[in-house]
């Protein structure tokens, strides 16, 4: 009989193709090995709407109630709002039933700590290595768990994000927006949220069925069709999100894909052209991204004068500097802003009230303040390479692979932590092995897109010896 496809396990979580590498028997092995080191406490449980999601959350619903821990279910949420269901109930942690934004046939598993973030890597690390050894304990059956149902999943999270913006400014302007959840979980929250904050909306996908109307990941190829009803129905911008609403993609008045990395730069940009800390407004303070995303949100650090900080990729390693940092915001390039009022949890519904917050201060269009940004082209590829090396962390310094890329780019400054990036004054590269698919990312920007391209296909001709 041949071997099962192994799962694709990083420090945050697990992803597989459903049937193959993702199992009930996995979902159920790995949930147990998670909820072993946690706190006394109950679990909060929920999934993103993928049309998979039921069969997992059962599995992972028994192995919770088998090991003796109670589960609160939210049923039908998006990724940020777990962790403000966690903060809320003081559960000792959460699991959302996702694969963000791969295609429909993989599903997976997000752990959250009682902090209600994405787990540190050390607590990943052990996460895995107890999975690995199968060390499960199951409680007798006078011990087992019970199961709760949250009833209002979404009051708290409205109202936090809420008292990030001026909303009765954002109500006075009536916002017309549509709103791409493309059948995810984005629409439970985000229907709430628009209108509390008095947006006619229009919803493409709002039925949480894991349909997806087009590849779940909010590209500019896969959202062309929406960005044309954008024009069409000549709103005030077009708000994409991906299937558990952790990202965020923006499109002009005009139906032009702004794009994942925009919506960083944007919430950075209003941040700190309204933080002075007053009327309870934050004060200043430091910006955090990680080492694939555009230096916009660094350019706009230095304007301010704030310090800024690069992380290694992963939403937990880009939390674990701001909370060391005491970061005013941060994020991640792929559309996801984190602001600590909020939750350390990147989150589309942040990235649509500090956008709508922007245009209602400035009353300028999106396109306009897009238009301020400081400007630079970003690239992206992957490839695989034979033989399968990793990229990863700490992994490979010394590889024949890394040597190699060094040699090619020997005229930039060259930084290790997580994969390879290279740096010059004006543009970077970065090479790194992705943690959700098994792939090697390459990503470079530089103020032209022929610059940026031909780094991308540099290193990709350079792996590909």
């Amino acid at each position: 009989m041949p071997m099962r496809p192994a799962p694709i396990i990083s420090v945050s979580g697990l992803r597989g193709i459903v049937g193959e590498s993702l199992t009930p028997d996995v979902a159920l092995r790995y949930a147990a090995a998670f909820v072993a080191d946690l706190p006394a406490g109950p679990i909060v449980l929920a999934r993103d709407g993928r049309a998979t999601g039921p069969m997992i959350v059962d599995a992972v619903r028994s192995a919770l109630l088998a090991t003796g821990r109670d589960v609160l279910d939210a049923g039908v949420a998006a990724t940020p709002t777990v962790g403000v269901l966690v903060r809320e109930h003081r559960a000792a942690g959460g699991i959302q039933v996702s694969a963000s934004h791969n295609p429909a046939p993989y599903n997976g598993l997000k752990l959250f700590g009682g902090e209600g973030r994405v787990i540190s890597a050390s607590s990943g690390e052990r996460v895995i290595e107890r999975y690995r050894a199968g060390e499960l304990t199951w409680a007798t059956h006078d011990h087992v768990g019970r199961a709760n149902t949250i009833a209002d999943t979404t009051s708290r999270h409205r109202d936090l994000v809420l008292a990030t913006v001026d909303a009765e400014r954002i109500r006075r302007r009536r916002f017309k927006v549509l709103v791409d959840a493309n059948r995810g979980s984005g629409s439970v929250l985000g229907q709430v949220l628009l209108d509390a904050l008095g947006c006619e909306a229009i919803w493409l996908g709002a039925s949480p069925d894991g349909l997806f109307d087009h590849a779940p990941e909010p590209t500019a190829e896969n959202l062309s069709g929406v960005a044309q009803q954008v024009a069409a129905w000549n709103v005030d911008v077009g708000f994409c999100q991906d299937p558990d609403a952790d990202r965020l993609a923006i499109i002009d008045e005009a139906g032009r894909y702004v794009g994942e990395e925009y919506t960083l730069a944007l919430c950075v940009a209003h941040v700190m052209a309204t933080a002075d800390g007053r009327d309870g407004r934050p004060a200043l303070g430091p910006v955090v991204t990680n080492c694939s995303t555009s230096r916009m949100a660094q350019d706009l650090a230095e304007r301010y004068g704030v310090p800024f900080f690069r992380s290694a990729v992963g939403e937990a390693n880009v939390t674990d500097v701001m909370r060391r940092e005491r970061a005013l915001i941060g994020g991640e390039g792929s559309g996801g802003a984190i602001d600590p009022r909020v939750g350390y949890v990147r989150d589309s519904f942040v990235g649509m009230a500090l956008v709508l917050d922007m245009m209602a201060r400035r009353e300028l269009p999106i396109s306009k303040l897009v238009e301020e940004l400081p400007r630079y082209a970003i690239e992206k590829d992957k490839v695989t390479v034979a033989g399968g090396w990793g990229l990863g962390a700490g992994s490979w310094g010394s590889s024949p692979a890394a040597n190699a890329l060094r040699r090619a780019f020997a005229d930039a400054a060259a930084d290790a932590s997580d994969g390879l990036r290279f740096e010059w004054p004006d543009r970077w590269l970065l090479v790194r092995a992705s943690n959700t698919e098994p792939i090697v990312r390459i990503v470079a920007e530089a103020p032209r897109a022929e610059d940026a391209r031909a780094m991308c296909s540099k290193a990709a001709a350079v792996l590909a010896e």
